[in-house]
């Protein structure tokens, strides 16, 4: 009997390469592996790297019904083609699809993971929008991941009664501890980085991720100049892209951005250069509206970083309040600022968190075991 074929798919192939990086080949030697995702040069790179064969199919991020069933149609006659035992899928757009191609197709298992969900925080008739698409998704699966806990509870109390089952701890990528640690080499280039953004001697507070609004900017930004009114030892790094088209942050926002030296916009940065920046800081403040499991909360903590989150899905699995981190209300920009001066004011508190950080990441997180529990999930379904 030869290998069952699975096709792995997302809606670009970012989202892909973020995922299944450093794990195709697990993947490949078990499985007749397949990625599927809009043609980009993401997938070319997975191809390129693992030998994996690859199939791009444009699918639209938002909502576009013309499109979407152009895309529903080219999905149904590929699996027609391909008979696949499993498609997986991730993302809102591409589970949707994919989870709806393969049900009228007849494959015999669908799965797909839910690495976060949008319409808690939407309104309107775009939220009913949203919920309506993850309930016909859910009813085209046969097996539903949720990323955490509180992505669970939220797709059992409102679209589905469904079993499901979070993998281990939750998150589906896993922490690579090798890599997100500190070397000698991270920390020279950190000491000269603090040197040329004259942090010496500072306390610097970083966030990393869009500059937009649901990711917290607005009241981060309001919270450290009240504390820098008092402590002018303090600085606040803001690493990421901005997107100006969807959910900027106010003008307020900017123009205190602008006007402060003490908070610095880096800019998107990417690779090993990111290490440095998390390596010269001392606390990450990630106060978002909504997550599935962000990521850089786990990278920060593998860094030895204790943070500051809303308590949303995601952050309150991995930030343990008091232990590794402080949680806050989301959108309190009182509670906000009262748990960054904490982290500022309060040594012993400070030094307690920083000594956990990278124990907690590496106990329930580790990239191998992560990917582990996958596998075993598959054997199981099988």
């Amino acid at each position: 009997m030869g290998k069952f074929k699975i096709i792995r798919s997302a809606t670009v192939p970012l989202s892909l390469k973020t995922f299944l990086n450093g794990s195709v080949e697990s993947l490949m030697n078990k499985y007749d592996l397949v990625l599927l995702s809009s043609p980009g040069k993401e997938l070319d790179d997975l191809h390129n790297k693992y030998g994996v064969r690859t199939i791009g199919i444009h699918m639209e991020r938002r909502i576009s019904l013309i499109k979407d069933i152009r895309s529903l149609w080219k999905l149904i006659r590929i699996f027609r083609e391909e008979k696949p035992h499993m498609v997986h899928s991730m993302t809102p757009k591409a589970g949707l699809l994919c989870m709806l191609a393969a049900r009228l197709t007849g494959v015999p298992k669908r799965v797909h993971t839910f690495t976060g969900l949008v319409w808690p925080t939407a309104t309107g008739i775009r939220k009913k929008i949203l919920m309506l698409t993850d309930k016909i998704l859910c009813a085209c699966a046969t097996n539903i991941i949720p990323e955490g806990e509180g992505v669970k509870n939220d797709l059992q109390t409102h679209i589905t009664n469904r079993p499901m089952r979070v993998l281990g701890y939750g998150n589906v990528r896993g922490v690579d501890m090798n890599y997100w640690r500190m070397t000698e080499q991270i920390i020279a280039r950190s000491v000269e980085l603090q040197k040329e953004l004259e942090l010496v001697n500072t306390f610097t507070f970083v966030f990393i991720g869009r500059l937009v609004g649901d990711k917290g900017i607005n009241e981060l930004v309001e919270a450290f100049c009240q504390l820098y009114k008092y402590n002018q030892n303090v600085r606040l790094l803001l690493i990421g892209p901005t997107e100006e088209d969807l959910d900027p942050i106010n003008s307020e926002t900017w123009d205190k951005i602008n006007n402060n030296s003490s908070i610095i916009e880096v800019g998107a940065v990417w690779g090993d250069a990111l290490l440095s920046y998390y390596a010269l800081s001392d606390c990450f403040v990630f106060p978002s509206y909504r997550e599935g499991f962000p990521n850089t909360v786990l990278e920060a903590g593998a860094m030895g970083l204790p943070s500051i989150v809303t308590d949303i899905n995601g952050s309150r699995e991995i930030i343990i309040d008091g232990q590794n981190g402080l949680i806050v209300p989301p959108k309190d920009i009182s509670a906000l600022y009262i748990a960054m001066g904490r982290m500022v004011n309060d040594a012993n508190m400070y030094q307690r968190m920083s000594s956990n950080a990278r124990i907690m990441v590496e106990t329930r997180f580790e990239q191998g075991f992560v990917r582990q529990c996958l596998l075993e999930y598959y054997d199981e379904i099988m």
